[in-house]
C-alpha cells in the first residue's frame, strides 16, 4: 500500500474568502456565494506543495490534508 492525500474542508469554520481557490485552482472551485468545492479523490503528487501551501495559508484554519491509505 502507499499514502496518498486528500484535501478536506471544515465547513463551519470556512468564511468564503476564497484564497484557496487562489492558491489551488486545479482542485478547488467556489460556489456561487464564494465557499470551496474541492475535487474528490487523492490530491496528484505533483500539486502537494501547493495543496500543503493552501492548507498553511488559510486565513481561518479551514483546511487540511488527510492521509488515505490506497492499494497499489
Amino acid at each position: 500500500m502507499s499514502r496518498s492525500f486528500t484535501l478536506t474542508i471544515d465547513r463551519i469554520k470556512c468564511d468564503g474568502r476564497g484564497l484557496c481557490a487562489e492558491l489551488l485552482p486545479e482542485l478547488i472551485r467556489l460556489d456561487e456565494w464564494g465557499y470551496p468545492i474541492i475535487a474528490s479523490g487523492a490530491i496528484p503528487e505533483h500539486l502537494l506543495p501547493l495543496a500543503q501551501r493552501a492548507v498553511d495559508d488559510c486565513p481561518v484554519l479551514a483546511l487540511a490534508l488527510r492521509r488515505a491509505d490506497r492499494k497499489q
